[in-house]
């Protein structure tokens, strides 16, 4: 058994550690391998979860976390204390709605880009890796390094570290280095670079269209760099790049356009042989339709192993799943060394991490030390956008009827709409405050002010998230009415940047990129005066449109 290489960056396991990758290994019959080459969903209070997992002995759980914490962390210790081989155990922790709940308020990537300070996203980084660590988190799929370029993305939005590749660069290394000093386990995603197809990989096969030279300046620049940084894994997409496949593959066809998550050119040749990338590949989640639209689910999982990805994100149907990698494994359409190679990288990240020290996650969940440092940091990132009504700071005396018109915060991964706290905070300040989900026919009369709140963050399955100005008015009448000529209007973004395009004439236009209520808090504040606005976008929020400046 060959574990050199993960005596190498970015694993660097010692002698003990090697020696207990190697004793593992050996001591795991065939099933147990494939078992450690799942990553499973965990969600809600299945009493039978333990039961399962102690059955189907997977390498890893990604948990979606309910609001107690501390249920949360007993039932990571659990299944820990219940698992033959230390589990992998991650999140998405990318700030905002994405963040645990009951851990700090966090701003989001594209905040964290809009105050542009490494510093600040370091700080953020470490209460993300130290809150993680306490509950039992041991791996996050963090940082996204995609390029905020196609605006129409709804997928890459508030979740990237904004459209210019040195601001994404500084960033994500910092946050890199930050989670894995923590012994939290960073991933670089999602390879091989999203955001020049406005589409979703959720829904679709997305492309890079990138030529090499392009990408190699962009995206090559970003991935060389966080390996140079020690990144221990990369998450491998439903992304195709045709520009590589077809300088491999001349006459490659629809081979051009095959996922990367299933493409052993993308994987091994370009981000291991070219790229020397030594870290553990885990696969973006495996029933996507960027890969259904491909093949079937079933017939992927043993395709994303033999194609370069050493785990696999997620599975409806685990039992049949493995049975499946194991077949193949037994037929050899799986070589038999990509599968081994596999397995031990999978070990060799839990040695890196010290999981096979078997020490029990301590720490404090919430401090109101950080959540002084990310209120202090949410306060800095709200961006005026624009004011050509001079509008602001607000003023009960001259705006105190105030009209909100808001379809709510909305968000696939969390049921129905939220209502947004602002208005209540409004309130506070001495405001009276009507909130209208449909848009309704307003006159100076009745009111000072018409505030437009949007809360869509960038998550999974939109599509497209645009200003549904028919949604907001009603119906079609409600649709076209504009108030700003007779009342003094403002829009205000919590999350989607480029709400221009459907609104280019607004006279005053805030992006606050995180729907959370600190951010609405450091919004009113703003609002009043208390406070300097950013005036940094991290995006071009005018969407190309120059009337959108006037």
């Amino acid at each position: 058994m060959n574990t050199s290489f993960l005596a190498q960056a970015p694993f660097n396991l010692d002698t003990s550690a090697l020696a207990w990758v190697e004793t593992t290994c050996r001591a795991l019959s065939l099933p147990d391998k494939v078992g450690q080459l799942f990553n499973l969903l965990s969600r809600g209070n299945d009493p039978d979860e333990l039961e399962r997992l102690a059955r189907l002995r997977p390498g890893g759980i990604t948990r979606y976390f309910e609001p107690d914490g501390e249920a949360e962390r007993s039932r990571i210790a659990a299944a820990q204390a219940a698992a033959k081989v230390p589990l992998l155990v991650s999140a998405d922790l990318e700030g905002s709605r994405m963040s645990l709940p009951f851990g700090t308020e966090l701003p989001n990537p594209l905040a964290l880009a809009a105050i542009d300070d490494v510093e600040v996203t370091a700080e953020i980084s470490r209460i993300i890796a130290e809150e993680a660590a306490a509950i039992g988190v041991n791996w996050s799929f963090t940082p996204v390094i995609d390029i905020n370029h196609a605006f129409r993305s709804s997928i890459v939005g508030t979740r990237s570290f904004g459209s210019d590749v040195e601001t994404v660069r500084r960033h994500a290394r910092a946050h890199i280095e930050v989670l894995q000093r923590h012994k939290v386990a960073a991933t670089a995603k999602h390879w091989p670079g999203e955001g020049f197809d406005d589409r979703d990989q959720h829904l679709v096969t997305t492309i890079n269209p990138l030529s090499m030279d392009e990408w190699e300046a962009t995206f090559g620049r970003l991935y060389r760099d966080a390996i140079d940084a020690g990144v221990l894994s990369i998450m491998s997409a439903h992304i195709a790049l045709p520009a590589f496949a077809r300088a491999q593959l001349p006459d490659a066809g629809v081979e051009a356009f095959r996922p990367a998550s299933l493409s052993k050119l993308l994987n091994i040749e370009l981000l291991r042989n070219r790229l020397g990338f030594n870290g553990l590949i885990v696969s973006d989640a495996s029933e996507m339709a960027g890969v259904t639209s491909w093949c079937t689910a079933r017939s992927a999982k043993p395709q994303m192993i033999a194609g370069g990805c050493d785990m696999i994100l997620f599975t409806r149907a685990p039992e049949q799943d493995m049975a499946a990698v194991q077949a193949a494994v037994e037929d050899g359409s799986l070589p038999h060394a990509r599968f081994e190679d596999a397995v031990l990288r999978v070990l060799g990240l839990k040695a890196a991490l010290g999981l096979h020290e078997a020490t029990r996650p301590v720490g404090t969940l919430a401090r109101a030390s950080d959540a002084a440092i990310a209120e202090a940091a949410l306060r800095r990132a709200p961006t005026l956008v624009k004011d050509t009504q001079n509008l602001l700071p607000l003023n009960p005396a001259r705006h105190r009827r105030v009209l909100v018109i808001s379809g709510g915060i909305i968000s696939p991964m969390h049921g129905a709409p939220l209502a947004f706290k602002l208005p209540e905070m409004l309130a506070a300040e001495g405001f009276e405050v009507t909130v209208q989900t449909q848009q309704p026919v307003a006159s100076p009369a009745d009111f000072d002010l018409v505030l437009y709140l949007l809360g869509e963050e960038t998550l999974l399955t939109r599509g497209r998230v645009f200003l549904d100005w028919a949604r907001i008015g009603g119906d079609f009448v409600g649709a076209m009415r504009r108030y700003w000529h007779d009342i003094p209007t403002a829009m205000i973004s919590f999350g989607y940047p480029y709400h221009l395009y459907d609104a280019p004439r607004v006279p005053t236009y805030i992006n606050a990129y995180c729907t959370i209520d600190t951010m609405q808090a450091a919004v009113v504040d703003l609002l009043m005066g208390r406070g300097s606005w950013n005036r940094n976008s991290p995006v071009d929020p005018f969407c190309g449109l120059e009337d959108a400046k006037y």
